[in-house]
């Protein structure tokens, strides 16, 4: 992976809180647990030597139980919370020796945070709190004003820009505090728990409009949960956290099927893995051949190796060959050039085995898995999705 494309780096730090913490760390490091810190020094471990790179434009996903110091990670990166040891880069600048004044812009342009229990100004109107930040930072009114609106219908809140906090419900007032974060057009978006508080329903349509938003916007967003589902639902990546200390990075599939140790399994056991696993994860390599290509003897031959050959006719899927057929190659010829084929069922490779049970249900056993521009990437079958789901 280039530099370029790593946004933040957090590199060895440490939080250890208690008034005699620089005392406390080399006990930190010579490794004596959490609890042993808390009885012999009376400190609290927070975080202990923890280093992760966070990409430009990606969701990384910060997990943990209560205690286990994720919310204190996040807090540093902006430096509401200072380390006892260790440093933050965000583009290679070192977070923790920037000036008040250089920090406070940083905080203001680089880095927006949204908190879990909203922090509106219950005197103020919608459109009031997105560009409060703006307003006391220098911006023109109207100009703020403008930058204010374009959040809001960002945010799914058109219409409700004059009314009070105290006329909304919870996820409009969480819809509100992040238009507030969008409006300084901050390259990170640091979210605490932002979801927490919501009801179930609620908290559901702010995972999808956030999705919605970060493909059209890209941030680089950290995001702080205690929910493994909400982490595998919006992470590109995994942190998981215990006792401060770092357990796994890595995408959902490989926390789900790679985990590293058995506190981690403990975690991933009963997760829903059709809700995670997507179709091209699970997608077998395929060959895709013109119809000329496609001759009797080629296919035969191809089959032997291979599950599937897809058939291709003026750039667009046309039909797929099994091994079935390949048992009787006297049809192959036929089908390739068109006659009595069968119908072909195509699926997105970034569908999840729930979004694409019905397709798979309707393909007979075998569909061809796409890309984004419908082209052919793989095929998948009726065993390999229930080994996935059994793994």
């Amino acid at each position: 992976m280039s530099d370029d494309s790593i946004k933040i780096r957090v590199e060895n730090v440490c939080k250890i809180f208690g008034p005699r913490a620089q005392a406390v760390l080399e006990q930190v490091r010579a490794g004596m647990s959490k609890n042993e810190i808390l009885d012999k020094t009376g400190h609290v471990i927070g975080i202990r030597d923890v280093s992760l790179e966070i990409r430009s434009g990606e969701t990384f996903v910060i997990m943990g139980l209560s205690g286990s110091g994720k919310s204190t990670l996040i807090r540093h990166i902006n430096r509401l919370i200072e380390p006892t040891a260790g440093r933050i880069l965000v583009d290679d600048t070192d977070v923790l020796e920037m000036a008040a004044e250089e920090l406070h812009e940083f905080r203001r342009h680089k880095a927006s945070m949204v908190f879990q229990r909203f922090a509106l100004l219950p005197h103020k109107t919608v459109l009031g709190n997105v560009i409060y930040g703006l307003i006391i930072g220098g911006k023109d009114k109207d100009k703020a004003r403008e930058l204010g609106m374009k959040q809001i219908e960002l945010a799914g809140l058109s219409g409700f820009e004059d009314h009070y906090p105290a006329q909304l419900s919870g996820g409009m007032q969480q819809r509100v505090g992040l238009a507030r974060a969008l409006a300084t057009d901050a390259e990170i978006l640091l979210m605490d728990e932002a979801f927490s508080a919501l009801d179930p329903l609620i908290r559901n349509e702010m995972q999808n409009q956030l999705k919605e938003l970060q493909s059209r916007l890209h941030k680089t967003i950290v995001f702080i949960t205690h929910d493994l589902d909400e982490a595998l639902r919006l992470g590109d990546r995994i942190a998981i956290l215990k006792d401060g200390e770092l357990r796994q990075v890595g995408s959902g599939p490989d926390i789900l099927f790679s985990p590293t140790d058995d506190y981690v399994r403990s975690f991933v056991q009963d997760v829903n893995r059709a809700k995670v696993v997507t179709i091209g994860s699970i997608a077998e390599p395929v060959v895709c051949l013109s119809e000329a290509e496609a001759s009797t003897e080629r296919c035969y031959n191809l089959l032997q190796e291979r599950l599937a050959v897809v058939v291709m006719s003026k750039g667009k899927v046309k039909t797929v060959i099994n091994r079935e057929l390949a048992a009787k190659p006297d049809r192959i010829g036929s089908v390739s050039q068109g006659q009595a084929y069968p119908q072909a069922t195509c699926i997105k490779q970034d569908m999840t085995l729930e979004e694409g049970f019905a397709l798979l249900a309707e393909s007979g056993g075998l569909a061809i898995v796409t890309d984004d521009q419908s082209t052919p990437i793989g095929i998948v079958t009726h065993r390999a999705v229930l080994n996935a789901l059994a793994r």
